[in-house]
């Protein structure tokens, strides 16, 4: 069977999205991605203060309201859509809630071949990348490092602490082959 989907989850800063983007280098096919960045830059402004939505607290915590949990509802069934429809796609995830995050996946993805890769990075690490990016609340990288993974199955882990992107893909690509 041929893989369809891969979901990248890892905490902030742990390196996602530029292993999204070296797997779109490298693979034969055409591959969109997609991540929880793209939600929620795709909200409008409102929707980004307290108690409205998501919330980016002062000390790096995300909180999420029930409004921004159906947004994502229809964000994640949309994106299973695209993949039913012959679209390849990566998302780059964030398991706030660890394995509940990856069960509203699950579910809509049923029927689906799908890479779950855990992308892991030392939480000191992604703190510095943080700091460097300046497009974080600080503290995001160091409270998700860990927790974004706990309870959640993958297929494959990558580690970018001391990997950079481009061999993360790499073995990643390996395992779709």
């Amino acid at each position: 069977m041929t893989t369809e989907m891969i979901v990248l989850n890892g905490g902030s800063s742990a390196g996602k999205s530029g292993i999204a983007r070296c797997l779109q280098a490298i693979l034969p096919d055409p591959w969109l991605t997609f991540g929880v960045d793209t939600l929620v830059q795709g909200m409008p402004a409102s929707m980004r203060t307290p108690g409205a939505g998501i919330e980016f607290a002062p000390d790096g915590e995300v909180i999420v309201e029930p409004a921004f949990r159906t947004l994502e509802e229809a964000w994640i069934q949309g994106i299973a859509a695209m993949v039913r429809a012959g679209a390849r796609v990566i998302v780059d995830e964030v398991f706030l809630g660890g394995a509940a995050s990856q069960e509203r996946w699950l579910r809509a993805l049923d029927g689906l071949q799908v890479l779950w890769v855990g992308v892991r990075c030392e939480s000191t690490v992604a703190a510095g990348r943080e700091v460097a990016r300046g497009d974080r609340v600080t503290g995001m990288a160091r409270s998700q490092a860990d927790t974004v993974h706990h309870g959640v199955a993958y297929d494959l882990e990558v580690d970018t602490t001391r990997t950079e992107s481009m061999e993360c893909a790499r073995i990643i690509a390996a395992r779709l082959r």
